[in-house]
C-alpha cells in the first residue's frame, strides 16, 4: 500500500479513496488491477486506474461519478465496464469481475460474473493479471494466480492462458504494443502462439471499436512513432489504413512530437488530449480520401473528429494571444497558457513558425510552470484564506503571480581579503642591475 500511495499523484490518491468509499457503501469487494498494477510493480508511471469489483460494477461507478462529479466517458453494458474522467484529469475504469467464453475467435463472448481469481486467469497477459485488495479485511493483499510478478521481474510477456490470442485477436496488437512500450521480450510459448494466430490471419477479425481502443492507447503512450514503426514491420498497419504503410507513415513527424512532449516537466499537472494531436500527425501525409477511409475503418466518434479537425483553428487563436505585446510580465504569460488546453500548446510547439511563440511556450513549460507548482497551500493560508473558500483560487493566483514576477536576488559580493604585506622583490633587470643610493662626493 505504501508503494501504491507513493506512485500515485494527489489527484489519483483522492480518486482511490472515493472509489473505496463507494465500494464499501455498496458492500462489494474492490481490487486494483490491470495496467495500474503492472505499471506500479514494474516501476512505470501510473497513467490510468483500473478497478475490478465482485458485484454490480456499473452501479458503483455511477454512484462515485455522481458524488465526485466525474464524467462517464464510455460504458460497455455487455462486459459491465464503465470508463470515468475525474476532475484533475484522472481516467478510471471500473469493471465487473467476469468470466468470458468465446464461441469463435473475435466473436462476442458470453459474459458471466466471477470471482477475482477467475477474472485474473482469463486475462490477456500475466503482467496484467495481478490484483491488489482494497477491502477493509484484506487491504494490501496481493493476488497473483498466474505469476505475473515473476514475469515483471524477468521483463517477459507471457499469455495468461493458451488461447488468449485466439479468443480476442486485439490482444495480438496489444502484445506488440506492450513489447515496444515496456521494452520486454516475448517468451517462447507466446511467440509460437502469436505466429500461429498470424498464420490464420486472426488480426483481421478485430472489430473497428477495438482498433479505435488500440489507437487511443498508442496515442497516450510515451513514443507513438516507435509503436507504429514496429506495427509497420509486423504488417499490422493495414488494419487501420492501407495508406499508412511505407513513405506515408509520418515517422519524422512522430519523432518531432516525441521531442515536444519531452519538454513537459515531469510530475506537474499538464492534462493533454493526446488523440487529436496524434491523429493530426498520423494523417499529415494522407489525402482527404485516405483520411476518410481511416476514419471509417476505426469508427472514430464525431466528438473526436471535431477535436481533431478544429485543433488547428483553436491553436491559431492561442498563437495570436501569444504574439501580443501585452505579455511583458511572466505572470501575464502564465495566465494565458495555464488556461489553454495542453494539446493546443504542444500543437504550437510542433507547428508554429513564429519564434516568439515558441520561446514563450518553452519559458512557460521549463520555468514558469515548475515555479507555480512550488507554491504550497501553507503559503496561501498565510494570506488568511482556507482551501475550499471562495477566495482560495484567487489568492493562490496572486501568490503565484508574485512569485513569477519577483526579480531574482543578486548574490552578495564576495569580500576580498586584505592583501598580505609585500616584501621588496628583485629589481627589474636581474642581478646585473643594483639599486644604490647616491653618496655625496668625498671632495
Amino acid at each position: 500500500m505504501f508503494m501504491l500511495e507513493s506512485h500515485l499523484s494527489p489527484d489519483q490518491n483522492r480518486v482511490v479513496s472515493e472509489v473505496q468509499a463507494a465500494a464499501a457503501e455498496a458492500n462489494v469487494s474492490l481490487f486494483l488491477t490491470g495496467g495500474a498494477m503492472r505499471d506500479m510493480l514494474g516501476g512505470f508511471p501510473i497513467r490510468d486506474l483500473d478497478f475490478t469489483i465482485e458485484g454490480n460494477a456499473p452501479k458503483v461507478a455511477k454512484a462515485v461519478a455522481k458524488k465526485a462529479k466525474a464524467q462517464v466517458t464510455e460504458e460497455d453494458e455487455h462486459r459491465k465496464t464503465v470508463h470515468l474522467l475525474f476532475p484533475g484529469g484522472v481516467t478510471v475504469e471500473i469493471a465487473m469481475a467476469r468470466r468470458e467464453r468465446y464461441a469463435k475467435p473475435g466473436g462476442r463472448p458470453v459474459v458471466e460474473p466471477a470471482t477475482i481469481h477467475e477474472d485474473l486467469r482469463g486475462r490477456d497477459l500475466t503482467i496484467n493479471a495481478v490484483a491488489l485488495s482494497l477491502n477493509r479485511a484484506s487491504r494490501g493483499l496481493l493476488i497473483d494466480p498466474t505469476n505475473g510478478l515473476g514475469d515483471l521481474e524477468r521483463k517477459e510477456l507471457r499469455t495468461a492462458y493458451s488461447y488468449a490470442l485466439y479468443d480476442d485477436p486485439v490482444r495480438i496488437l496489444r502484445l506488440i504494443r506492450l513489447r515496444v512500450r515496456l521494452g520486454f521480450t516475448i517468451d517462447e510459448r507466446t511467440t509460437q502462439q502469436y505466429e500461429n494466430a498470424r498464420l490464420e490471419h486472426l488480426e483481421n477479425r478485430v472489430a473497428p471499436r477495438r482498433l479505435l481502443e488500440e489507437l487511443r492507447h498508442i496515442a497516450d503512450g510515451p513514443n507513438p512513432g516507435e509503436v507504429l514503426r514496429v506495427f509497420d514491420e509486423e504488417k499490422l498497419l493495414p488494419l487501420f489504413s492501407p495508406a499508412l504503410a511505407g513513405p506515408k507513415l509520418n515517422l519524422a513527424g512522430f519523432a518531432k512530437l516525441h521531442k515536444v512532449r519531452q519538454l513537459v516537466p515531469v510530475g506537474v499537472r499538464f492534462p493533454v488530449d493526446n488523440f487529436g494531436l496524434f491523429l493530426n500527425v498520423l494523417t499529415e501525409k494522407l489525402t482527404p480520401k485516405e483520411r476518410t477511409a481511416l476514419t471509417a475503418a476505426v469508427a472514430i466518434p464525431k466528438a473526436d473528429l471535431d477535436a481533431w479537425h478544429k485543433l488547428d483553428a483553436r491553436s491559431k487563436k492561442l498563437e495570436r494571444d501569444l504574439k501580443s505585446a501585452k505579455l511583458t510580465r511572466p505572470s501575464n504569460l502564465y495566465q494565458v497558457l495555464s488556461k489553454a488546453a495542453g494539446d493546443q500548446i504542444l500543437f504550437l510547439l510542433l507547428r508554429s513558425q513564429v519564434r516568439l511563440v515558441q520561446d514563450r511556450i518553452r519559458n512557460y513549460l521549463q520555468k514558469y510552470l515548475p515555479m507555480a507548482q512550488e507554491v504550497t497551500d501553507d503559503e496561501v493560508r498565510a494570506k488568511g484564506v482556507e482551501p475550499g473558500t471562495p477566495k482560495w483560487d484567487k489568492v493562490k493566483e496572486e501568490v503565484i503571480a508574485a512569485k513569477l514576477n519577483a526579480r531574482p536576488k543578486k548574490p552578495a559580493p564576495e569580500e576580498v581579503p586584505p592583501a598580505p604585506p609585500q616584501t621588496p622583490g628583485p629589481v627589474p633587470g636581474g642581478s646585473l642591475r643594483r639599486a644604490y643610493t647616491r653618496q655625496p662626493s668625498a671632495r
